[in-house]
């Protein structure tokens, strides 16, 4: 059974898909090789790479003499590996990812899929004793999360890189939700926010004007690391009639 699907560039189609099963190598370059990805760019190795295939990840060697090679998780918030000239064997564990060559100026890309991934229950409650307290004690019904939602969102719409909303685009976006939202509340729950997660320093070791910019930064970097918004929240934002967040 295939565990790997390579997506070549320009891949319009599921035909031009490449399929492989665990244990299996595919050979990617400028050259191309009986079976492998030809990427042809003259600044591509002729070979540049290998992948091999597992059940539910995958492996990248880096056969060039002098490139990086970067794995982007085009789901995540940002999440990449480089893998270092002469690398081998390399394991990926995202389930999307973009491969990115840098080539005579030129970034080029494929992806690499494992649809195979699995996962267990991680319904705990029958076990005796003491519950585990929570790491990130969140109401998501609040404006506070809305606010945080907010925040997240360019990043979670796919851009990983896309810059975080001003404020004044932040009362936009909210207002649908939460009609009475000014600039003055948003930053207010900015602060909240920064305190709850432990991203503000204590009275002792404060340094005087963290920006607010500063703050954003924080606050969508730790709560994309630790999926405390995913892209399935963002319907916080999208109010039925009548609805307002609290």
């Amino acid at each position: 059974m295939y565990s790997v699907i390579v997506v070549p560039p320009m891949c319009g189609s599921a035909d031009g898909q490449v399929r492989i099963a665990a244990g299996e190598r595919l050979t990617f370059g400028r050259a191309g090789t009986d079976g492998g990805l030809t990427i042809g760019h003259a600044g591509v190795p002729r070979v540049a790479g290998e992948i091999t295939a597992h059940r539910s990840f995958w492996l990248l060697s880096n056969l060039s003499e002098d490139q990086t090679y970067v794995v982007e998780n085009p789901e995540g918030a940002g999440e990449y590996l480089k893998i270092a000239p002469g690398r081998m064997e390399a394991p990926v564990p995202f389930e999307f990812s973009r491969v990115v060559l840098p080539a005579a100026g030129d970034l080029l890309t494929f992806d690499v899929w494992a649809p195979r991934h699995a996962f267990r229950s991680a319904d705990r409650r029958g076990l005796a004793g003491t519950a585990t307290a929570p790491a990130f004690a969140l109401d998501r019904t609040s404006r506070y999360f809305a606010v945080l939602a907010a925040l997240c969102e360019p990043r979670l719409r796919g851009e990983p890189h896309a810059s975080l909303p001003a404020v004044e685009q932040l009362v936009e976006r909210l207002r649908p939700v939460w009609p009475a939202v000014s600039r003055s509340s948003v930053y207010w729950n900015i602060d909240y926010l920064a305190l709850k997660l432990r991203l503000r320093p204590g009275p002792d070791t404060a340094e005087p004007g963290l920006r607010a910019n500063g703050k954003k930064d924080s606050l969508v970097s730790l709560a994309l690391r630790f999926d405390l918004v995913r892209e399935d929240d963002l319907t916080v934002l999208a109010a039925t009639a009548g609805e307002t967040v609290r």
